[in-house]
């Protein structure tokens, strides 16, 4: 037996937040030197699993058993300590963006490591950081400010300090989606070299189902917090296997969606590329009384691309027509003049001003509809408007005045759907509209877009939630690696299809 083969164990795990049984009686395991593909439909309990090997989710029910002993994964540090170690796909907050490559590296050392010394050898620090740089055979100036880094150096540079102590499982949680395909190429390349220098047992998290059988020896498939699957790669195993697989539950709030009249042409874009890389060649259509659906995994395109319709990514080729004509939509300020909306996906940070009151945010997206000739707000017209609306929409809060940041995430999304039905807007672009909402504010959400499509406006409805796409939805685009994979009628399509599309798959 190999002295320095490690193996983990997990056995009945379980976790429940408040109203949701994330994970449910799972059992998991794996040995050092092995590469594991962790799978499944968005909400099926990947990364809540991981996370609980990670040591990040102390709450959960069930044994985990390390080298056949019987460990508690209660907090991060145990974990490092058995030499687990994970790289999140947040990667920008997980740097300190303003130490160098070298200081980010050797962290945790340098925390914890100094053992009373009163001064620091940078030198060494610096020596250190480029050793394991080159033993990973990544060419990253130790000198260089996190901040500079691309998202791809930015990755390794986490994988460098994972690795640069003791490691003997790396998770990595959606490492290729903000990825190029050459860089996922040299991602591969580092994470072979993990296995086959090291002996690192490293777990991938990741929809690309493709490249993953370019780089696992073996995969695990969850459906609704649960593994119902645990497959090795070989020639015999296909992508449309593993997708029949993850197919989740049916949408629960399926209901009978209301036939409108599809009008004329609203908006046409054609060959729609944007700076960073992200879009590329993006050509379609959205009619009046239309819900067209922009359908893609994690990092398949679909926030950039809505960002780049709203002018606030820049915007290297391309046309944009609305009713007929060209339009410059060079930024958000344009594009709201040609009565274009955006409600983003991250809707404290982009979406919704949370320190200010209700009734400020339903009229921010038009407020000269509220002012006098001279400029000034009409208060009473906004508490009027904003009265009006969280009727309309069902919001719960005590009044109009309550500050957004203290209402429930449903209701804050509401907020930041309905500030833009006063600007009477003939596009709609909702990316992720019910993403983090309970099940009754999702329905709200939903007749009110049935309900703007009803009103002859057209709507852009981009989410990687396949089954809210097929209950909502007129048409569908695909998108997989920043390019549209297929135009699909909803009515004429499946949750299959869509994935088969949405995970790389060619027919």
């Amino acid at each position: 037996m190999d002295m320095n083969a490690h193996s983990i164990e997990m056995k009945g795990i379980s976790i429940e937040f408040p109203g949701v049984k994330a994970l449910s009686d799972v059992d998991f395991s794996m040995a050092s030197g092995e590469i594991r593909a962790v799978v499944g439909a968005n909400g099926a309990g990947k990364s809540t699993l991981m996370k609980v090997l990670a040591g990040a989710n102390a709450g959960y029910t069930g044994s985990i058993f390390m080298d056949g002993e019987a460990k508690e994964l209660r907090d991060p540090r145990t974990a490092k300590l058995l030499g687990i170690e994970i790289v999140y796909k947040e990667v920008d907050t997980a740097l300190f963006p303003y130490l160098s490559v070298a200081e980010n590296i050797m962290f945790n050392t340098l925390v914890t490591g100094m053992k009373g010394k009163a001064f620091v050898s940078w030198s060494s620090v610096r020596k250190s950081a480029r050793e394991i740089l080159e033993r990973l055979k990544m060419d990253i100036d130790v000198s260089r400010k996190a901040s500079s880094l691309t998202l791809a150096e930015k990755q390794m540079v986490l994988i460098a300090r994972a690795v640069r102590e003791r490691c003997n499982f790396l998770i990595l949680d959606e490492p290729t989606a903000p990825l190029s395909l050459g860089e996922v190429e040299k991602l591969f390349r580092i994470v072979r070299g993990l296995k086959e220098k090291l002996g690192v047992g490293v777990i991938f998290i990741s929809h690309r189902l493709p490249k993953l059988f370019q780089i696992c020896d073996s995969l695990t498939v969850m459906k609704d917090g649960k593994v119902v699957a645990n497959r090795s790669v070989d020639a015999e195993l296909k992508t449309k296997d593993i997708v029949n697989l993850m197919l989740g539950r049916s949408f629960e709030e399926n209901f009978p969606k209301v036939e409108v009249p599809i009008g004329e042409l609203a908006l046409q874009a054609k060959g729609l590329c944007d700076e960073a890389g992200r879009v590329k060649e993006a050509s379609f259509t959205v009619r009046s009384g239309e819900i067209m659906g922009i359908c893609g995994l994690v990092g398949a395109g679909k926030t950039e691309l809505c960002k780049l319709l709203f002018g606030a990514e820049r915007k290297k080729s391309g046309t944009i027509e609305l009713a007929g004509k060209l339009i410059d939509v060079s930024s958000p300020t344009r594009a709201v003049r040609h009565r274009l909306a955006l409600v983003p996906e991250e809707r404290r940070k982009e979406g919704v001003l949370v320190s200010e009151p209700v009734y400020f945010n339903l009229s921010a997206a038009c407020l000269g509809k509220f002012c006098s000739k001279l400029s000034f707000v009409k208060k009473r017209l906004e508490l009027e408007n904003a009265t009006k609306l969280v009727a309309q929409l069902g919001i719960k809060t005590p009044s109009v005045q309550q500050r957004v940041k203290l209402l429930s995430g449903g209701n804050q999304q509401k907020v930041a759907v309905g500030k833009w039905l006063a600007s009477d807007s003939l596009l709609y672009i909702l990316d992720e509209p019910t993403k983090g909402v309970d099940v009754g504010a999702k329905r709200d959400i939903f007749q009110l877009i049935q309900g703007l499509a009803a009103h002859g406006r057209a709507v852009l409805y981009a989410s990687s939630e396949i089954a809210e796409i097929l209950a909502i939805t007129n048409r569908v685009y695909v998108m997989y690696n920043g390019r549209f994979a297929a135009e699909l009628a909803t009515k004429e399509t499946s949750e299959e299809d869509i994935l088969f599309y949405a995970t790389g798959g060619d027919k």
